[in-house]
């Protein structure tokens, strides 16, 4: 009965929401770039190197959005190459996605080592501290859950109008549609597919890079090695879970914040019963099954990972 009880738990709803805020950063990056037609698999790289850039601004004493502003900088230049190289020139993207998260990760762990040889332990930061919404955080179960976070965390909701704003009801946002729809008839519209694509994969880099810098200065205080621990390949499911829409890639993400927020919990009722592994692994084995029974009937953009070069049909 306790196990059943902890889901009626503010805790762990506003654990969930803390889990979920920078894979939502990740997941709406992604889906902006996947709506353009150009898969990045990237993500897991860009979203370390915006959680080191962004943490180490700090630690040089910038303050801590200017922190943001340099993981966003630096989560969009990555995008810039790997635009750049999967765009104009037609490469992989797998192949190219896979080769900027290798990039990405191995220079933030060579610029750490270069500017800590000696640390033994991670430097700390003062990180973004929670910002409850006067009236709105009393409100029981749903106040502390929503309304006591970091504003990083509501930056993160907010963005989610922004994207789903941008992408319906804008003419740039029909135009990232329609480049990753049909670029052929992007083209015939005067629409310069190659700069919409690498504009759109930058944007969406942008906002990786802003999830990155979230567990290094909103969820931690510190960087260390491997501490994205895959968050970027869900983001990539969470944008097939989602269908490609900002709202349902939103419900994706704290689902499964909710999923990892619950085995936490789990693990102290019965971890001297079953080995905590199995908790580990369930937050990962419902996303999957989620991910199934949602995405059997989703359309994606039809576009998507297929190189265009200009005058084709």
């Amino acid at each position: 009965m306790e196990a059943i009880e902890i889901l009626f738990t503010a805790s762990l709803w506003a654990a969930a929401i803390r889990i979920a805020s920078p894979l939502i950063f990740g997941t709406l990056g992604e889906l902006i770039c996947e709506r353009a037609g150009v898969l990045n698999l990237g993500i897991e790289g860009i979203m370390t190197a915006g959680a080191f850039s962004g943490w180490l601004a700090v630690y040089m004493g910038a303050d801590l959005w200017f922190g943001v502003a340099v993981a966003a900088i630096v989560g969009a230049t990555l995008g810039l190459l790997h635009g750049v190289l999967v765009v104009p020139l037609g490469l992989s993207q797998h192949v190219t996605g896979i080769g900027v998260t290798l990039l990405a990760t191995s220079l933030c762990y060579y610029f750490y080592r270069l500017a800590f040889p000696e640390v033994t332990s991670p430097p700390k930061i003062d990180p973004f501290q929670p910002w409850p919404v006067p009236v709105l955080s009393e409100i029981p179960v749903l106040g502390p859950a929503l309304f006591q976070q970091t504003p990083l965390t509501y930056l993160a909701f907010v963005m989610v109008v922004l994207v789903a704003w941008f992408l319906e009801r804008t003419p740039l946002g029909l135009a990232v549609r329609t480049v990753g729809e049909n670029p052929a008839a992007a083209e015939a519209q005067g629409i310069n597919v190659t700069w919409v694509r690498i504009g759109a994969v930058m944007a969406g880099s942008a906002l990786m890079g802003i999830g990155g810098s979230f567990i290094t200065l909103s969820a931690f205080n510190s960087f260390f090695f491997d501490m994205m621990n895959g968050r970027g390949w869900i983001c990539i499911a969470l944008v097939v879970f989602g269908a490609w829409r900002p709202g349902k890639a939103l419900l994706g993400a704290v689902l499964f914040g909710a999923f990892d927020a619950y085995q936490l919990r789990l693990q102290q009722l019965a971890g001297a019963v079953v080995p905590y592994q199995f908790f580990l692994m369930l937050p990962f084995v419902l996303s999957i099954l989620a991910l199934i029974f949602m995405s059997r009937r989703v359309a994606y953009p039809r576009a998507l990972m297929v190189p265009y070069r200009k005058g084709e049909r």
